[in-house]
C-alpha cells in the first residue's frame, strides 16, 4: 500500500487553489457528456429560463416557462422557514 505524501502548507494551499477550476472543468464534462448521451433524456433550464426536455433525437420539448429569478446580495444568508409544529409546541 503506498504511503501518502504528507504536504507542508504552502502545497496544500496550491492544491486548495485549483478546487474551483476542476469542479468547473468536472460540470462542463458533466454537461456534454449528458447531452451527448444517445440513451437519456436531458432536463435543463436555458439561458431565456425555460425548463425543456432534450431527447436522443435533438428534439426540445417546452416543459415550463420558469418564474423569473430573485435577485440577492452576494453573502446574503437564507434561512428556512419551518411550517411544522414543534415538538415542544404539540404538548
Amino acid at each position: 500500500m503506498p504511503r501518502i505524501p504528507v504536504l507542508d502548507e504552502a502545497a496544500m494551499q496550491t492544491a486548495e487553489l485549483q478546487i474551483p477550476q476542476l469542479a468547473h472543468r468536472a460540470g462542463l464534462e458533466a454537461h456534454r457528456r449528458a447531452v451527448n448521451s444517445q440513451a437519456a433524456t436531458l432536463v435543463m433550464k436555458t439561458a431565456s429560463g425555460v425548463l425543456v426536455a432534450r431527447q436522443a433525437g435533438g428534439q426540445e420539448k417546452v416543459l415550463k416557462a420558469l418564474p423569473a429569478a430573485t435577485p440577492v446580495r452576494a453573502g446574503t444568508v437564507l434561512k428556512r422557514v419551518t411550517t411544522r409544529a414543534s415538538k415542544a409546541e404539540v404538548r
